[in-house]
């Protein structure tokens, strides 16, 4: 890099450093224990870096730094310029949706209960967020009967003062109308900083007060007053139900959870105050930097405390992981309560529960955001079109499908095709695959794109569309097929009349290379191919030593992603439905003729299969209901050593005929249970939406990604 600083230049103390563009932008800032070692890091090796990282050093142009003497004051500048500055390289978080506050503006004269959205003001305190306008105004109308504060806007307020007389809730009794003298600003004043300490979690001594005033207005026999104490408590008390009681009365924390994927994350945050939950609040980040789940919170913590009053902070963050500096963060955040913060990982308890649900809707959040985000059409759209910029193809893919492989070290392997157009999940379209190969993934992936290929080649030669080599071009097959890719009996689109505009495999440059290799042996050449490798989420072309980095922005390469882990998860979620199947299995499976009543016989009566393999076929027609003939049987098939279960007769064929070219394709959520058929030398089962005709489940919903197993892919 041109821009190295020179050896021995940079110093070793902690400070923080900032990455500039050929145009003096600033696109990166960071912070760092050690100058030195940090900046060392980047010049070392280049092709060691991240591409995220080695994307920004080849955007940058100079570096400079600044020597600061504490990991605090590091902290503090450090987001005090990622503020300034906005870098495009550094993790910034948004609100998922603008959450409502309960604000009350103190720095007025007469304080103001209203509803707030938005950034915050001065002088105005808020409590929340809420997860909808309409809890604030039901908490606020059962307070105001105790703490009848004012809550009109600044033009009623002025008009009320003018005409003399309150509005409607000053008759009511639910405003004390300071407007037309009925009380002083400061009795006005002490109501607001009593409703203020009342949502702060200081409860018990208005309740407590309240019920002394209620006990002393009836031995004083004023029952009308004392009734209407009795309602004030009873509406205090209600205000607090509405408030969930999760922790001990005198927790006060924020309990903050992530869930990420390799694009995106998700940030929700609990607070608890006295206890109770007080407000919820939801973020969403582009991970446009490769980070740890440590790094992630630190830098959330800097963005929401960094310049939050000292009335709004917690003793306690709970977290999932700490930060890196997280004494120096802790120390930080200390500073801004003007009291200690600690900063923990709940490990057990009524906290680690509450964690283990701030991380639920955590995940549902990163999920509803990715059906937003994907249900866009400008977005869609514009992820089309950044596919087919980024893999130079002629038209944006309004079609793709996508394939991977899913097997337990090499046992029950099989593949899955899910199909995306315009953007959106076609699952009527999903197949799935039964692989008969056993040589690894790329030769499975080779398998599996011939297979749905040449089913593709074959029906349009069905319908016409395709004249095959052995008919002349005139002769009548070709004039038979006008229907096209929808099939004239049904009425429905053909299995796998619709070819895709792109193919992508999970995978890198070898799978890539075997789905193209597949497409070339069957002559096809209009159909795009990419593989998408989950580490590092790069794209590769078939033949290319080098992979297209997308960037990390790019809604290009969400889609992408998404269709690739929603094949992923239809793949494992049929592997794990056929290994359940096999591990079920008994060697008595493969006895034609044997039913289970007299399965069920035969080992009640030897006690295990090793012991009836040991059997004659004399003491075998000793078992009530076993013949000779189907004694004989047993004893063969048993002895063979390797039985074949007579669940997969009907998709392999039978003793007599030998196993069949097959193509076991599970239909999607429109093909119900559909029973194979063997026609044109081919068979397929329905199963997605249903169960399939090997007893499996079907495609099941777009929001769950199954992760994969230990050992499984």
């Amino acid at each position: 890099m041109s821009f190295r600083p020179e050896p021995g230049s940079i110093p070793e103390s902690p400070g923080v450093y900032r990455f500039r563009d050929a145009h003096g932008r600033v696109i990166y800032v960071g912070k760092a224990k050690s100058l030195r070692q940090r900046l060392n890091s980047y010049f070392a090796d280049f092709s060691a870096l991240h591409p995220r990282t080695q994307s920004m050093l080849t955007t940058a142009a100079d570096v400079d730094w600044t020597v600061v003497g504490t990991e605090v004051e590091a902290l503090q500048l450090e987001y005090s310029w990622i503020k300034e500055y906005d870098p495009r390289f550094n993790v910034k978080y948004r609100d998922d949706k603008s959450y409502p506050y309960l604000a009350v503006t103190m720095g007025e004269d007469f304080p103001r209960v209203q509803v707030m959205r938005g950034a915050k003001r001065k002088g105005t305190r808020y409590f929340g967020p809420y997860s909808h306008a309409w809890a604030i105004r039901e908490t606020v109308d059962l307070l105001l009967r105790v703490f009848p504060v004012r809550t009109c806007s600044a033009g009623v307020f002025k008009r009320a003062g003018q005409i003399g007389r309150p509005c409607l809730l000053g008759y009511i009794d639910k405003c004390s109308a300071p407007c037309v003298g009925r009380v002083t600003p400061d009795e006005h004043r002490e109501l607001a900083e009593d409703f203020c300490d009342f949502m702060a979690g200081n409860t018990s001594r208005f309740i407590k007060r309240l019920e002394k005033e209620m006990r002393a207005a009836a031995s004083e026999q004023e029952y009308e007053r004392a009734a209407r104490l009795r309602d004030d408590v009873q509406a205090l008390q209600r205000a607090l139900e509405k408030q969930a009681v999760v922790l001990g009365e005198g927790t006060d924390a924020d309990v903050i959870a992530l869930a990420e994927d390799p694009l995106e994350a998700a940030v929700m945050v609990f607070y608890v105050r006295g206890g109770r939950i007080r407000g919820q609040r939801g973020w969403v980040v582009d991970k446009v930097e490769e980070t740890t789940p440590g790094e992630l919170v630190e830098q959330f913590l800097l963005q929401m405390y960094a310049e939050a009053g000292a009335e709004s902070m917690p003793r306690e963050v709970l977290v999932p992981a700490l930060p890196p500096d997280s004494d120096a963060v802790a120390e930080l955040l200390s500073e801004q309560r003007r009291a200690r913060v600690e900063v923990r990982v709940p490990q057990r308890g009524d906290k680690r529960t509450l964690m283990e649900t701030v991380a639920r809707n955590a995940k549902e959040s990163l999920a509803q955001h990715k059906i937003r985000r994907a249900s866009d059409l400008t977005t869609r759209s514009k992820a089309l079109q950044e596919i087919a910029d980024a893999l130079d193809l002629d038209q944006a893919p309004l079609r793709i499908e996508c394939y991977d492989v899913s097997h337990l070290q090499g046992e029950n392997v099989v593949a899955s095709m899910v199909v995306f157009e315009d953007g959106l999940a076609r699952k009527s379209e999903y197949r799935r695959f039964a692989v008969k190969t056993k040589e690894g993934d790329v030769a499975s992936i080779h398998e599996v794109i011939l297979r749905r290929f040449r089913r593709y080649l074959q029906e349009r030669s069905d319908t016409g569309e395709l004249v095959p080599d052995e008919y002349d071009e005139d002769g009548g097959r070709g004039e038979e097929g006008g229907h096209g890719p929808i099939d004239p009996e049904t009425g429905r689109p053909r299995k796998f009349a619709y070819p895709p505009n792109l193919v992508v495999v999970d995978g890198a440059g070898p799978q890539a290379a075997a789905a193209q290799r597949a497409l070339d042996e069957l002559g096809i050449d209009d159909v795009a191919v990419c593989g998408l490798a989950k580490r590092l989420e790069e794209v590769w072309l078939p033949g290319d030593d080098q992979p297209v980095i997308m960037p990390r922005s790019s809604e290009g390469l969400y889609l992408l992603q998404r269709v690739r882990d929603e094949a992923h998860r239809f793949a494992i979620t049929y592997h794990r439905s056929k290994r359940s199947r096999s591990i079920k299995e008994s060697a008595l499976d493969g006895v034609p003729g044997l039913g289970p009543a007299r399965r069920q016989a035969l080992l009640k009566h030897f006690g295990s299969v090793k012991k009836l393999r040991e059997a004659s076929a004399a003491e075998i027609c000793e078992v009530p209901g076993i013949g000779r003939a189907t004694a004989e049987v047993i004893v063969a098939t048993l002895a063979g050593g390797s039985p074949r279960p007579a669940s997969a007769e009907g998709m392999t064929g039978n003793a007599a005929t030998g196993p069949k070219d097959t193509a076991e394709v599970a239909a999607g959520a429109e093909g119900g249970a559909e029973a194979a058929r063997s026609g044109n030398g081919a068979e397929t089962a329905s199963s997605a939406g249903g169960a399939g005709a090997d007893g499996s489940g079907g495609g099941g919903g777009a929001g769950e990604f199954a992760p994969r197993e230990e050992g499984a892919r």
